[in-house]
């Protein structure tokens, strides 16, 4: 595994030199450095996508229980774009870490810390779709019909189905299947804790089956989606393309499932850029543009990225590791 990602690495890497280079490196500088005044501005703005984004995770992880505090899953949810966007996994390794610390956190065990992440990134896949789709249909009404929309089109058909086999499965008792598995091999391996996960396709169909929620939810991921229609539009109008809202949203929504398409590269390098060079080029911007765009994005990224490991790291020290005082007040309890 970590073999497929260096070699994953390695390709996105070298994809984006290769692009720094055939595009002219002093040249994408020159726009990233012409639209610095944006950063600032998307810097702070990207915080009502993640609330947006906290709020989707957390209806769905506290249906029928206690509710944890919302910094809670804000601090969670910084830290899952943290580790996907900065660190060398592929771009789950966010929801393996926090759906552990999400379990300690709220003390009620790695079943329904696991079922509720799993239907988090469903309906979050889902909802990107939408997202997607939405842009293309609103690409048709702007542009010319061309052979790179109708890839684009082709393209969010078979994003579609995709998500629909990932949701169906579910229902159909795909994670019933690996939770037997899983039991089985720990029984023969005599590895302990396997058993907290025993029910987990139960909790995930109750999840789904509370349609509020979780109607509430999709639409709060719609609307996180969104709202990165904003940082476009402003990135654009610093570097001096300005484009229409419409537009943004269009270049926002395709980008935005380039990334998501190359999940296997860490941080999607050179695959988002692709997408941004693609998809800017219906609407009149350059190539260097298109990734000046996917640059200053990333820097976004970063700017929010350091920190959130940083309070990963906090979390890990206060939600895992055990207490030394309340270790110590066990044996009187007892």
């Amino acid at each position: 595994m970590r073999q497929l990602t260096f070699l994953a690495g390695a390709f996105g890497v070298g994809l984006t030199i290769w692009m720094l280079g055939r595009f002219g490196l002093h040249d994408i500088l020159g726009l990233v450095a012409a639209g610095g005044w944006s950063i600032p501005a998307i810097i702070i703005f990207h915080a009502t996508q993640v609330c947006a984004s906290a709020q989707a995770w957390r209806l769905l992880a506290q249906t029928g229980r206690p509710k944890l505090a919302f910094a809670d899953f804000f601090a969670l949810r910084c830290a899952r774009e943290g580790i996907n966007n900065l660190l060398p996994v592929a771009q789950v390794g966010g929801e393996v870490i926090t759906t552990r610390l999400l379990a300690r956190r709220d003390d009620t065990g790695i079943k329904q810390a696991a079922a509720s992440t799993i239907c988090d990134l469903t309906i979050e896949l889902l909802s990107q779709v939408t997202f997607t789709l939405i842009g293309l249909g609103v690409l048709f009404c702007l542009v010319n019909r061309s052979p790179v929309t109708d890839e684009l089109m082709e393209s969010a058909v078979a994003a579609l189905l995709l998500g629909a086999v990932f949701f169906g499965s579910q229902y159909l008792g795909a994670i019933a299947l690996v939770e037997k598995l899983l039991v089985r091999i720990a029984a023969h391996l005599g590895w302990d804790g396997v058993d907290d996960i025993r029910g987990l396709h139960a909790q995930i169909l109750m999840l789904y089956r509370t349609r509020e929620n979780s109607l509430r939810a999709g639409a709060l991921q719609l609307l996180g989606w969104s709202l990165g229609t904003f940082e476009v539009f402003v990135v654009l109008a610093a570097m001096g393309h300005p484009l229409s809202l419409a537009d943004s949203f269009v270049i926002e929504s395709v980008g935005q499932a380039a990334k998501s398409a190359g999940f296997a590269v860490p941080g999607a390098l050179g695959v988002s850029e692709g997408g941004y060079i693609l998809i800017g080029g219906l609407f009149g911007l350059s190539p260097q543009e298109g990734i000046a765009l996917s640059l200053i994005k990333r820097l976004r990224e970063i700017a929010w990225g350091l920190p959130s490991l940083v309070a990963w790291q906090v979390m890990e020290m206060r939600w895992v590791r055990p207490d030394p005082a309340k270790d110590m007040r066990l044996p009187h309890q007892s």
